[in-house]
C-alpha cells in the first residue's frame, strides 16, 4: 500500500506539470473540434458548465428530459480550487481515505468451476441485523467496481446514498479482488461476464421480489456492458448506469492511457497478484508479468501467454481444464472476445453513461466516446459534461451555489457528487416510465376485451391464465460463509 501511495503522488506531480492537457485543469475551457461549448447561468450569475444529453429521440428520452431535473442541474467548482481540477478530483475519488458509516456483509459464492467471487452487501453501521430478509421488496443495486479491484471513495459514497434511498447495495468482487480468495488457477478476463452472470442468478435467488439495478465504475463498465450484451433480455435488470466508462478498451490499453498512469495501475495489479506468484507460475510466464511496466504487458502476460510445467501443463488463465500442450492467444483475438461493445445491439434495457470531456483517464472525448452509438441505439443515453474528471463530478451544494461561501464554512459539507444523484433519479424515472407503460397496456387490453370484437358486447365468461412463479435456480452457487466487516482505507 505504501508503494501505491508513493506512486500516486508521483503521478499527480507528473500529470500536473508535464501533461499538456493540464492547461485547462483549473477551471479552463478547452474547445475541441466538433464540440460546441454551451454555458448557462446559475443563481449567482456565474458561468456554469453545460450538460448535454445525447440519445436517439424516443418516448423514454422525452420522459427523462422532463422528469430528471438533475440532468441539467450541475454546478461544478470553478476558479483556483483543487475541486476544479479534473486530475485532482479523479485522484481524490480513486484513493483518498473516506470516513464511511457503511459496513459490509460478505457472501463468498462458489461458482460452477469451484472458483470464488464475493458480494459485499452494504448495511448501515448501526444496523444490528446481519442479513436482509429474502421477502424484502427493496430494490437491489449491484455495483461493479473498476477492473483493478480497488474499492474507491466513489463506490463507498454511492453505497451511502443508495442506502439512504431504500436500495440494497451489493458490491461485486472478482476472483482474487478485494480479499476474495483465489481457489482455482483461473482469473477473470476483462470482458468475460460468466462469473457476473452466476452472481446475478444468486441475487435473484436471494432477493426474488426486488427489482435489480446495476452501476459500474470506470473500467468496470467493460464487464457490465459485456454482460448486458451477452444476456440481452435475460439480464434480470431494469436499468443500468456507467460512471466514466471506458468504451474502446483495446485502444485504451494500447494508446489512450498516459504512461505514468499505466505504470501506476500496472504496479497495483502486480502487488495484488504477488501473493499468488508461485501458483500462477504453472499457467503463465510470471517473469514477464512482474517485469512489465504497462497495462498491455500485464494483460498479455495474464491472458495471452501460457507457461507449462513438464507434462502437466495448465491451460492459460481464463480457460477451462488443464492440457499437456501450451497454447497462446493473440492480442487481437483476445479483444474479439472481450471488447465491451461486441454485442451492444443485444442490450435490451436503458443504459445511461455519465462522462466528462476533461476525463484524464479515458482520454480525448472525440476519439474515445462512440457518439454514434448513442445517436442510433434507443437503449443508450449519454450525459456529457464539460468538467468533472474521472468519476469525480464534484459539485457545489445548493446552499453553496445560491450564495457566496463564507471563509470559515466547511468545504467538505459543500462538496457533493452530482453523478450519484443522477444515478438514483435515472432509476426512479425509468421505473416510473415502465410502470406507466404497463398500466397503459393493461388498460388498452381491458378495453379491447370489453368493447371490441363482437359488436361491442362484453364477454360474460373469460378465463385468465396466470404464470406460475418458478423458483430461481442457483446453479451450483451457494454462500460459503459470510461475516460483517468494514473497509479500512
Amino acid at each position: 500500500m505504501l508503494e501505491w501511495l508513493v506512486a500516486l503522488c508521483i503521478l499527480v506531480v507528473l500529470v500536473l506539470f508535464v501533461w499538456p492537457g493540464t492547461r485547462s485543469a483549473f477551471g479552463g475551457e478547452c474547445q475541441r473540434p466538433g464540440m460546441s461549448q454551451r454555458q448557462e447561468k446559475d443563481g449567482t450569475g456565474k458561468a456554469r458548465a453545460a450538460v448535454a444529453l445525447i440519445c436517439k429521440p424516443s418516448a423514454l428520452a422525452k420522459y427523462l428530459q422532463k422528469h430528471c431535473r438533475t440532468f441539467s442541474d450541475y454546478s461544478p467548482w470553478a476558479g483556483w480550487t483543487w475541486r476544479a481540477s479534473a486530475v485532482l478530483q479523479s485522484a481524490r475519488e480513486a484513493c483518498w481515505p473516506c470516513e464511511s458509516a457503511v459496513q459490509f456483509v460478505r457472501d463468498n459464492l462458489q461458482l460452477s468451476d469451484d472458483g470464488l467471487v464475493s458480494l459485499d452487501w452494504a448495511v448501515p453501521s448501526y444496523h444490528r441485523r446481519r442479513r436482509t430478509s429474502s421477502h424484502s421488496t427493496s430494490p437491489v443495486l449491484l455495483i461493479v467496481p473498476n477492473s483493478f479491484g480497488r474499492i474507491t471513495r466513489n463506490v463507498l459514497k454511492l453505497c451511502e446514498m443508495a442506502l439512504a434511498h431504500g436500495y440494497l447495495p451489493a458490491v461485486f468482487n472478482r476472483r482474487s479482488h478485494n480479499g476474495t480468495p483465489l481457489t482455482t488457477l483461473k482469473l477473470q478476463q476483462f470482458g468475460d461476464p460468466s462469473d457476473l452472470r452466476e452472481a446475478v442468478r444468486y441475487i435473484r435467488y436471494r432477493q426474488p421480489a426486488g427489482r435489480l439495478y446495476a452501476v459500474s465504475e470506470s473500467s468496470g463498465s467493460g464487464l457490465l456492458l459485456s454482460y448486458l450484451g451477452e444476456c440481452g433480455s435475460s439480464s434480470y435488470m431494469t436499468a443500468a448506469v456507467c460512471l466514466s466508462p471506458v468504451f474502446r478498451c483495446q485502444s485504451w490499453f494500447e494508446n489512450d492511457l498516459c504512461r505514468p498512469l499505466q505504470w501506476v495501475l500496472a504496479l497495483y495489479q502486480k502487488i495484488s497478484l504477488s501473493r499468488y506468484r508461485t501458483a500462477l507460475g504453472d499457467i503463465m510466464h510470471t517473469d514477464a508479468l512482474f517485469s512489465s511496466c504497462s497495462l498491455r504487458g500485464v494483460e498479455e502476460a495474464l491472458f495471452c501467454q501460457s507457461g507449462h510445467t513438464g507434462s502437466n501443463s495448465a491451460a492459460p488463465a481464463g480457460t477451462g481444464n488443464g492440457s499437456s500442450i501450451s497454447t497462446s492467444v493473440g492480442w487481437d483475438s483476445y479483444w474479439e472476445r472481450n471488447e465491451p461493445l461486441r454485442d451492444v445491439d443485444e442490450v435490451a434495457i436503458p443504459v445511461l453513461s455519465v462522462c466528462s470531456r476533461d476525463d484524464p483517464v479515458r482520454g480525448d472525448a472525440q476519439s474515445t466516446i462512440p457518439l454514434e452509438l448513442f445517436e442510433t441505439n434507443p437503449h443508450f443515453f449519454l450525459l456529457l459534461t464539460d468538467r468533472g474528471g474521472h468519476c469525480g463530478f464534484s459539485a457545489q451544494s445548493e446552499r453553496k451555489a445560491a450564495s457566496v461561501a463564507a471563509p470559515n464554512s466547511s468545504a467538505e459539507s459543500d462538496d457533493t457528487n452530482w453523478s450519484h444523484k443522477v444515478v438514483l433519479e435515472f432509476f426512479r424515472a425509468t421505473t416510473d416510465f415502465f410502470n406507466a407503460e404497463e398500466r397503459a397496456k393493461q388498460l388498452a387490453a381491458r378495453r379491447r376485451g370489453l368493447g371490441g370484437g363482437l359488436g361491442g358486447r362484453a364477454f360474460r365468461h373469460r378465463s385468465v391464465s396466470t404464470c406460475k412463479r418458478v423458483p430461481a435456480c442457483s446453479h451450483n452457487i451457494h454462500a460459503i460463509y459470510s461475516w460483517q466487516r468494514s473497509y479500512t482505507q
